[in-house]
């Protein structure tokens, strides 16, 4: 039997390539190299470029994604997407690859645009009875008016770019006076960005994948901001506690478990996932969805699937037979 190829595919437009690139390392050395031949594709804004083993580059045809390395032409059956933020979070990269016929692991174009879209996954989910915190959204160039803000959401208030990840551009609003400023920094990464009313509760990280036909949550994370919340430095500078499994009862671990699940179902997902809940009063409100989470060794979803009994091959392996035995 030939093995299949598959590109690991990592990068991305975003500051959040950084990330991808370690996401990306973690996949490729933990693929089977007994059923998979396994290559690195880096996609940044300015070139895209297959790296083979002496991280010699060459540059991919955007027509059908292969690469010419000497005489002969490599194409792959399966890419890996694990690019953080656009366009391989968003729908771009995967609207692409359907138009040129090329398989690929993870979601579906709509199910990438949609969660990537914070108030539209919120509005779609809200009508499975997924409660969320209360927001107003607002467009760059609409008139603010501060004082209707804090009468409808009260403060503190959380304000976000409604398009970005890794939790760029968030900050949390606790005066009236400093609203306004916070709105310029959400703007700078996104055109629409939300005012969130302030949940005071535990925040959660819910792992939830498909795996050999079976929608599970691998773990439920609790995390512990030393900062006043869960900001790229917490996240990605080690700024803050994360404890698998979470410090709740069994209860409220079912109920998590449940509105995870029925999520992740409701929206059509496939691949991984990790959602981010606040528990307040044994209720778990939804605050977003990754569709394409960090996968590095620190990341939360791979000492998740650790807890679970998964290993990352496994893990990794199943995603790509899934992306195989797709139409």
């Amino acid at each position: 039997m030939s093995k299949k190829s598959v590109a690991v595919v990592m990068g991305g437009y975003s500051d959040e390539y950084v990330v991808s690139l370690k996401s990306g390392q973690l996949i490729y050395d933990s693929l089977d190299r007994n059923l998979y031949d396994v290559y690195k594709v880096v996609i940044l804004r300015d070139e895209w470029y297959f790296l083979d083993e002496n991280d010699q580059k060459f540059q991919i045809n955007k027509g059908d994604f292969s690469v010419t390395l000497g005489h002969k032409t490599l194409k792959f059956d399966v890419c890996f997407n694990i690019i953080h933020g656009t366009p391989g979070e968003n729908g771009i990269l995967q609207a692409y690859w359907d138009a040129i016929g090329q398989k690929y692991t993870g979601c579906d174009f709509y199910q990438s645009a949609l969660t990537f879209n914070k108030k539209d996954t919120l509005a779609v989910l809200s009508k499975y009875g997924i409660p969320s915190a209360k927001s107003i959204y607002l467009r760059k160039g609409e008139k603010i008016n501060v004082d209707e803000i804090v009468e409808n959401l009260g403060l503190p208030v959380f304000v976000k770019p409604n398009q970005s990840g890794s939790s760029l551009g968030i900050s949390k609003v606790k005066e009236k006076s400093e609203l306004i400023a916070a709105t310029e920094i959400a703007f700078k990464e996104d055109d629409e960005i939300l005012i969130e009313s302030f949940l005071d509760g535990m925040e959660v990280s819910v792992g939830v994948i498909d795996y050999k036909g079976e929608t599970i949550v691998l773990g439920i994370t609790e995390i512990v901001p030393n900062n006043e919340f869960f900001d790229y430095e917490a996240k990605y500078e080690g700024a803050s506690e994360e404890i698998t499994p979470a410090r709740i009862d069994d209860e409220t671990r079912i109920r998590v478990e449940e509105i995870a699940k029925k999520a992740y179902n409701s929206l059509g997902m496939s691949g991984f996932s990790r959602s981010e809940y606040i528990l307040m009063n044994g209720i778990a409100y939804m605050l977003e969805m990754n569709t394409n989470p960090g996968f590095s060794p620190a990341s939360i979803l791979p000492q998740q699937a650790k807890i679970y009994g998964i290993s990352i091959t496994d893990l990794c392996g199943n995603e790509v037979e899934k992306a195989l035995h797709k139409n």
